[in-house]
């Protein structure tokens, strides 16, 4: 069919206009006209020719491949990421047509799969089921390097996949997902302002290590993810670490940062081979000019009346900038008749965002009258109700966190990611930070559930918390963390909140923690809104700031070091700011521990009486299948009537977990009234001890030593000197004393060796005399 295809003309393509297809002469080879729409290196028909395209960038010791053009040909855009031999597939497709909604429609699944790992799930299906917590985090990861780079007004519907073709259990698949989806998109004709590269960051020994192995990373002292963008801009980070230092901290950054320039570069490289022109979309969703500046004729003053008045709380400021657009509202689309509603609204929203931001940059001045680096009260109380393990109330402005400490057995313990439990990479969690954000936090109704945003929040809090818990503590933590009121920075306050809770519950952390956010306010170049050429930080970010303002800059630690950190950016910013809000997040962490130390310095020396208890029994090997029972019988039986939970720690060894000191006071009654009518007497060995006949058995007789023991069998070989082929040619009866002699256990089974035919002297004995002779005979 080539061959027929190569002798069409133009002048002939009039038979084939019911088909609606053009023809184009390939730019980058000598092919001929082909039918169809112009098909890109991905989108080209399977031929015996491997189209795939790479390039390869050398990061640390590593080498992260890039490659496109061999599989998923009909998304938008595609690319295979390769580290070691984790090889991961994202897919990038956008809809040409807007949607209904006034934000972008961006949708980032991150999915794992068993099968990338050479291994079947485990679950009842077999499948997987659905999203775990951890592909929720990645996800939400993914999505905050590549979110700051769609155009303005862009709410046309995006999704990228990120599919795990194989996992090595060495190299973790997140960062390569980040630069894969990076690559798709800056691929693809969809309006992104990418590329993006990423890299992980640890420390170990103090040496910083560019994406570190699993095992390097369980050694690290820092698990830091860096994405960065063109001219050395940072545009998401997120961080957990071992009280690092300030100085290491921002060392790490630099270095993680130069790593990405190197992964911008290749993949600019493959876009120049292989990248679509990018489209022009249908409309972006913002006001004109002319829209705004009659908006801003009719309400400037009124919105700077709104901003400028330190009275107002959350509520009534967000009431009073809604009175000032519903009053120049009707007149706007009186001027404008044909101009979409959403679009009036817009307008009304960028006039108000451009007032605020402009007390802030020109006058230094914030909506609450704070200074930029002044915190808002706090206030804090520790010990709330008797009955709970631990807990603290957290007030920060008109944030408002109680958080409660819970203890449970180490069996409660959790494991969260299955794909590297089934390759061996992850251990029990004993430590878990579950955040809740009911509806009514601000002043809402809506469904009681854990989402995407919940998740991110406590496993963000939970980051920060983890590093100061001992990890020989000997029991599981629960800590809840419930914000009843929200403005801004609720994650942060739960990670102080959940801090003095820990203290309340007697936990032994090794420094308290604190949290804060920091934002940032940028004016930008006219020609390029990238280019930042003024900027403000804002210390104890409120909501509106947060919504107004650039950036949401959340760090957490001790007075020494980061626990936890954690960026979301509207736009790519340069490392000199990232600096100075670490700098600033550090001060005003210090002032915030110690406001904290006025309610609880330290933790508590003791738990609290109805704190539960846990202790470690020894059982003998002897024993053990008898405390057990059969089929675990007498220890859920002990469960069952006193609440303790007993988990076996080795051969001998059982720890036995209370709720409570009196649960634990019960259950060692019973355990030691059933080691009591099991406990067996030492016997010596080679000891002649009377044995009470309980069963007679054509092998031999069963005899008990004592009444506490377990039963033993004197085999019919050890019944006589003679050979015996049944105990009852002897005359042996249930019930009747014989002597035996004891001879230990044996080594395999423990089963006692007894012999009664030791005990009988022989026909022919061989009797010695004094002086050796045998047989009696002299000298």
């Amino acid at each position: 069919m080539a061959a027929s295809m190569t002798k069409i003309t133009l002048s002939q393509t009039s038979v084939l206009l019911p088909l609606k297809r053009l023809f184009w002469r390939c730019k980058n080879c000598s092919r001929q006209w082909v039918i169809g729409p112009r098909r890109w290196r991905h989108m080209k028909p399977v031929t015996g020719v491997d189209d795939t395209d790479s390039v390869e960038a050398n990061v640390g010791d590593k080498i992260l491949r890039l490659s496109t053009g061999k599989l998923a040909r009909f998304a938008d855009g595609c690319a295979v990421a390769q580290l070691g031999d984790t090889s991961v597939l994202v897919t990038a497709v956008g809809r040409k047509t807007p949607t209904s909604t006034n934000f972008l429609p961006l949708t980032v699944d991150y999915r794992q799969k068993a099968a990338a790992a050479g291994r079947i799930p485990t679950n009842h299906l077999r499948r997987e089921m659905g999203n775990t917590d951890l592909e929720i985090l990645r996800s939400r990861m993914i999505d905050r390097s590549i979110r700051p780079l769609f155009p303005k007004g862009y709410f046309y519907e995006t999704q990228v996949v990120c599919n795990l073709l194989a996992v090595d259990g060495v190299n973790d698949p997140d960062v390569v997902c980040i630069n894969a989806a990076s690559t798709a998109l800056t691929l693809s004709d969809i309006p992104w302002g990418g590329p993006v590269g990423a890299v992980r960051v640890g420390m170990v020994d103090d040496d910083i290590v560019i994406n570190p192995t699993r095992l390097q990373l369980s050694k690290s002292r820092l698990n830091l993810v860096v994405t960065g963008a063109r001219k050395s801009s940072i545009v998401m980070l997120e961080a957990s670490a071992d009280n690092i230092l300030q100085n290491d901290f921002v060392k790490a950054i630099r270095a993680g940062l130069k790593e990405t320039q190197v992964i911008v570069q290749q993949i600019e490289r493959l876009t120049k081979r292989c990248g679509k022109e990018k489209r022009v979309p249908e409309k972006l969703f913002t006001p004109s000019e002319e829209l705004i500046e009659a908006v801003r004729r009719l309400t400037r003053d009124k919105y700077c009346e709104v901003y400028t008045d330190e009275t107002h709380d959350k509520f009534s400021r967000d009431n009073a900038a809604t009175a000032v657009k519903d009053e120049f509202l009707d007149h706007i689309k009186e001027l404008f008749p044909s101009e979409e509603p959403f679009l009036i609204n817009e307008a009304f929203s960028a006039v108000a965002k451009e007032v605020f931001r402009s007390l802030i940059l020109e006058q230094d001045r914030r909506c609450d009258g704070r200074d930029l680096k002044q915190l808002r009260d706090i206030r804090c109380e520790v010990d709330l109700y008797k009955p709970l393990h631990g807990s603290a109330l957290f007030q920060r402005g008109q944030t408002q966190c109680m958080c409660t400490v819970t203890f449970d057995s180490i069996e409660s313990a959790l494991r969260t990611d299955p794909i590297l439990e089934i390759t061996g990479g992850v251990k029990d969690k004993n430590f878990m930070l579950h955040y809740e954000f009911p509806p009514y936090a601000t002043n809402e109704t809506g469904r009681l559930s854990t989402g995407r945003r919940e998740l991110g929040h406590g496993a963000l809090a939970e980051k920060s918390l983890k590093p100061v818990i001992p990890s020989d503590f000997p029991f599981t933590i629960r800590l809840t963390s419930e914000v009843l009121e929200s403005n801004g920075s609720s994650s942060m306050a739960s990670a102080c909140g959940g801090s003095l809770a820990l203290m309340d519950a007697g936990v032994p952390i090794t420094s308290p923690v604190a949290g804060v956010a920091i934002g940032l306010v940028a004016a930008t170049s006219p020609d390029d809104p990238h280019s930042i050429i003024d900027y403000r930080l804002l210390t104890d970010l409120l909501g509106i700031e947060d919504y107004m303002g650039d950036m949401d800059f959340k760090m957490a630690g001790t007075r020494k070091g980061v626990t936890a950190l954690q960026t979301d950016l509207k736009l790519p910013i340069p490392m000199k700011i990232i600096a100075e809000a670490i700098q600033q997040a550090t001060s005003a962490k210090s002032e915030i521990l110690t406001i904290m130390a006025t309610a609880l310095k330290k933790p508590r020396e003791d738990r609290k009486e109805n704190s539960p208890v846990t202790e470690t029994i020894d059982v003998p090997v002897a024993r053990r299948s008898k405390f057990v029972g059969p089929g675990g019988y007498n220890l859920k039986k002990l469960r069952a009537e006193t609440g303790v939970t007993i988990s076996q720690l080795d051969e001998s060894n059982f720890s036995v977990f209370a709720p409570t000191p009196s649960a634990m006071d019960e259950a060692k009654e019973k355990i030691e009234e059933l080691l009591q009518d099991d406990r067996e007497p030492e016997l010596a060995f080679g000891a002649i001890y009377v044995a009470t006949i309980i069963e007679v058995k054509e092998i031999g007789v069963t005899v008990k030593l004592y009444p506490t023991m377990q039963p033993a069998l004197l085999h019919n070989s050890q019944l006589d000197q003679r050979k015996v082929n049944h105990p009852s040619a002897l005359g042996f009866e249930v019930g009747q004393e014989i002597s035996v002699k004891y001879f230990g256990r044996d080594p395999v089974s423990g089963k006692m060796r007894l012999s009664r035919k030791a005990l009988l002297a022989p026909a022919s004995a061989v009797i010695r005399n004094l002086t050796g002779n045998k047989n009696g005979s002299s000298s």
